[in-house]
């Protein structure tokens, strides 16, 4: 068993064929074709071929390519195929009469003889259903071989012509990008990009292909960054996040009380992490306090006494009934507020992304 070559035709079309002698890559060959033979350039062989062929991946799938290649083309045969490549403008010009004619809804994008001349292949792009059975007919009157007309979609149908895209460079769908994977608006979001559709477009009026390119590095940049929306504890306070910058590696922040300003990536993940720090290492009561009874510190760090504090704190003084006077209550609500301002404080909680915000 010979080998299994890529062999690339007009446009986009390829298929995958047997050769029985050395066959090398940018080769025009002579092939079997479904009835008759085709040229088309050899684009791929050996084992890259092999991993290309659909039909050889796995063995659940369909059998190896069954046609082969017959030989090498020479002078002669590409000739007679420029020849062919120039009746195509004709051939595309009758068949748009002929569909004005029948009043079909279609627009011909391109026409391909085969090599022998027996099979004419149509392209043609529509919104909806055609019934060309009679155009078919008609056309093979026209031109007396067999008619195919095959149905493309509007990108297909810029690969297959080609074209400029807004780069200013040559279309990838009809140069070097050989699978186009499906573009969603979602891709023009994550890379914060303008959602006007003639900006995002290309010629074919579907979302460019390019969009996907970069895709995964703005996903993976983004992932160094706080979320729009998020509350952080810096080293001014609480403030939202407003917008990011991931490749100048800026943040914008604002105040409780509205104030802007852009920070440096690096330099608020040190205040996020020192706002954490200090909150962390908040005491739960004021330094020197001591018990109602009891051993305590004068505030020098030596314990007293309840004796000797009952010499330097004012006396405790009450009423005929034994309450408290209202400056002894006073002291006593002051010291029950902080305890409960100091229990009730937010704690920091840092999330799975590494930012702390408060809790």
């Amino acid at each position: 068993m010979g080998q299994i070559v890529e062999v690339s035709f007009k446009g986009r079309r390829k298929d995958y064929f047997i050769a029985e002698f050395e066959v090398r890559p940018d080769w025009h060959v002579i092939v079997e074709a479904e009835r008759g033979e085709d040229l088309g350039r050899v684009s791929a062989t050996g084992a890259i071929a092999e991993r290309k062929c659909t039909g050889c991946v796995s063995s659940c799938a369909p059998p190896p390519p069954e046609r082969r290649v017959l030989r090498r083309a020479g002078p002669e045969d590409l000739q007679r195929a420029l020849a062919l490549r120039a009746d195509e403008a004709r051939v595309r010009r009758i068949t748009r009469e002929k569909v004005q004619k029948h009043g079909l809804k279609m627009k011909v994008s391109d026409a391909e003889w085969q090599f022998d001349r027996n099979k004419l292949l149509i392209y043609f792009t529509a919104e909806r259903r055609v019934d060309f059975r009679e155009l078919v007919r008609d056309l093979a009157r026209t031109f007396r071989t067999r008619i195919e007309l095959k149905q493309i979609g509007v990108r297909d149908e810029a690969a297959l012509l080609g074209g400029i895209g807004r780069c200013g460079r040559e279309l990838c769908c009809s140069t070097w990008l050989r699978e186009m994977k499906p573009v969603s608006l979602q891709l023009a979001k994550d890379q914060r990009l303008s959602l006007n559709p003639s900006q995002i477009s290309g010629v074919c009026g579907r979302l460019m292909s390019c969009l996907i390119y970069e895709h995964d590095a703005y996903v993976e940049a983004r992932k160094k960054f706080p979320r729009e929306g998020k509350t952080l504890n810096t080293s001014r306070g609480k403030e939202k996040v407003i917008s990011v910058d991931i490749w100048r590696e800026l943040v914008v922040l604002k105040d409780d009380d509205g104030a802007r300003r852009t920070v440096p990536l690096n330099v608020l993940k040190a205040e996020v992490a020192r706002a954490a720090e200090g909150d962390a290492q908040t005491p739960g009561r004021p330094a020197g306090g001591g018990n109602a009874g009891g051993n305590g510190t004068n505030g020098k760090g030596r314990r007293t006494s309840a004796v000797e504090r009952s010499s330097t704190s004012p006396a405790r003084s009450t009423t005929p009934t034994g309450r408290l006077t209202s400056g002894t209550r006073s002291r006593s609500w002051a010291r029950m507020q902080w305890r409960v301002i100091t229990a009730s404080r937010a704690r920091p909680c840092i999330s799975s992304s590494g930012w702390t915000s408060t809790g």
